[in-house]
């Protein structure tokens, strides 16, 4: 069972990556890939500001702690001037503890600003990979746009695309169809006139009578002809009797009058 689990699961596997092979767009990987660089590059250039933000906070404290320093010295040296030894002593404690936090803070503000330099290094290298990833991107997808438009040329000439394979199986179809409905009405002419079919119109004949109508339209044929023999060998033997007579029959004696004239009777 679980050998038949491990094969439907392999199966299922191999199915669902030749469909996303066939869904995916390599354009839109290259610049969903090109967007999420970009995030990158954003959230390195938000850590740069964000180290320098505390940097300079870490100043601005230093500054004010070292002005609150000075004023400490003036008031101990005023009081020792004043003499009162306590205050001077005081003053000079307090300044010297916030000597000890202007030390701690300085430390603190060389190592945020060897951050900084850090982040401000690394953002620059990405920057440079964001923006060389961004050229060739754009030279892979009009090389690719470019290829694809090229195949779809190639295959409309060559006729193996699915679009043209649709129209190829269309017209194939049509004439399939076409071919059907000839071979039809011909069987139907064929029956029609063998009488096997009855014409609803009442004009189709039976059998005999269709064959007494070919014989005796091939007999009225033979008749025709046999007359237009006929007259043509009856006027050649009239014709050839006439000339036979002519050159025969005797001339007219005088005086005696020939039939054969036609009598012109003067009144």
């Amino acid at each position: 069972m679980s050998g038949v689990m491990k094969r439907m699961g392999m199966i299922f596997r191999a199915k669902a990556n030749k469909a996303l092979d066939r869904a995916e767009d390599p354009r839109e990987t290259l610049d969903y890939s090109y967007q999420k660089q970009l995030e990158l590059l954003q959230k390195v250039r938000r850590g740069v500001a964000d180290v320098a933000t505390s940097r300079k906070r870490l100043e601005l404290q230093v500054n004010q702690l070292q002005g609150q320093s000075t004023k400490l010295e003036d008031q101990g040296r005023k009081a020792l001037a004043l003499g009162r030894e306590d205050l001077a002593r005081e003053a000079l404690s307090r300044r010297a503890a916030l000597q000890q936090q202007v030390s701690d803070l300085e430390v603190q503000h060389q190592t945020l600003q060897g951050e900084e330099e850090k982040l401000t290094l690394a953002a620059q290298r990405l920057q440079a990979k964001v923006d060389a990833f961004r050229t060739k991107k754009e030279t892979i997808k009009a090389t690719y746009t470019a290829a694809q438009a090229q195949t779809r040329i190639g295959e409309a000439f060559s006729g193996i695309s699915e679009e043209m394979g649709d129209v190829g199986l269309a017209i194939q179809r049509a004439e399939d169809k076409t071919a059907q409905l000839q071979a039809r009405a011909g069987a139907i002419d064929e029956l029609l006139a063998s009488g096997a079919l009855d014409d609803p119109s009442g004009m189709a004949k039976d059998d005999i009578a269709a064959e007494l109508d070919r014989i005796s339209g091939g007999t009225d044929v033979e008749l025709e002809l046999q007359r237009m023999k006929a007259e043509l060998a009856g006027g050649s033997s009239s014709s050839q009797q006439a000339l036979e007579g002519g050159k025969g029959a005797p001339k007219d004696a005088p005086g005696q009058q020939n039939t054969n004239r036609p009598n012109f009777d003067k009144n």
